[in-house]
């Protein structure tokens, strides 16, 4: 059976050396995306998610086979250099 790691990058890089044996391609990316939610969710309870988050799914020759991709893009509306309608009508 193949090994697939999932390596981890949000501003510190966490590398899986070991890996875990699918059956396949399928397999790795619903591992992927139960993992990544399971990371996603424990990172966000402790708020230290960064701007930038990501997983790379490589094979057993370290060729990547897909990526999953997560950004934090703050709205402009709720800019810090934007005042509250609330500050603006002196409230």
């Amino acid at each position: 059976m193949p090994r697939y790691h999932f390596n981890v990058y949000d501003g510190i890089v966490l590398l899986d050396k070991k890996g875990v044996e699918l059956p396949d391609a399928m397999f790795a990316r619903r591992e992927a995306i139960r993992y990544a939610g399971v990371l996603l969710e424990e990172g966000a309870r402790l708020e230290s998610l960064g701007r930038e988050w990501r997983m790379e799914v490589t094979d057993g020759t370290e060729l990547i086979l897909f990526r999953l991709d997560f950004f934090v893009t703050p709205s402009p509306a709720a800019s810090p250099l934007r005042a509250s309608p609330l500050k603006a009508l002196g409230q």
